[in-house]
């Protein structure tokens, strides 16, 4: 086992358990689309071909789940939030973000948070991400549960305000 400290009553796992509220989506990758709107300057909608076009980054971090399990060392490889913030140009009174998903998932976070090391993730250990996964892209931000990664990402909203996300609102 890893001797570096994992959140406290989580148990490392190799096999990197599949868990979904709902239906698995199917996305045709050439209907797929990132609407990025709400407290910016410029608001863009891009295509799975124009995600590609941006600068990539890859990062090997660790992902914790709140059923108690941890997977060590995941290499992820995407497009880093902070470029596309910097395409959108986020408003003074944006503080937090709404990611949307694919099928009606959403999930609140800051956007300080997000703009630390947070991505939009393509690859899992260089493949592609099937579409159990959230494939073909899902947001990964390595300093929170897996909850706060939204599988098959379609939607970035900037706001002024923090609003529930889809677990807050269901009582978790």
């Amino acid at each position: 086992m890893n001797s570096r400290q994992i959140p406290p009553g989580q148990n490392v796992t190799t096999k990197f358990p599949i868990l979904t509220y709902g239906q698995v989506p199917l996305i045709n990758i050439r209907e797929w689309r990132l609407r990025v709107f709400g407290l910016i300057e410029k608001e863009l909608t891009f295509t799975w071909n124009e995600m590609m076009l941006l600068p990539k980054e890859s990062l090997v971090r660790d992902f914790h789940c709140v059923t108690q399990w941890s997977q060590l060392d995941n290499l992820w490889e995407g497009i880093p939030f902070r470029d596309i913030a910097k395409l959108v140009q986020p408003k003074s009174k944006a503080k937090f973000v709404m990611a949307h998903s694919y099928g009606g998932y959403r999930t609140n976070l800051t956007l300080e948070v997000l703009m630390e090391d947070a991505l939009f993730a393509y690859k899992h250990n260089e493949e592609p991400l099937d579409t159990n996964r959230g494939g073909p892209m899902r947001l990964i931000v390595p300093n929170r549960y897996g909850w706060k990664n939204a599988k098959w990402i379609c939607g970035i909203e900037f706001m002024d305000q923090d609003q529930m996300g889809f677990w807050e609102a269901v009582s978790y």
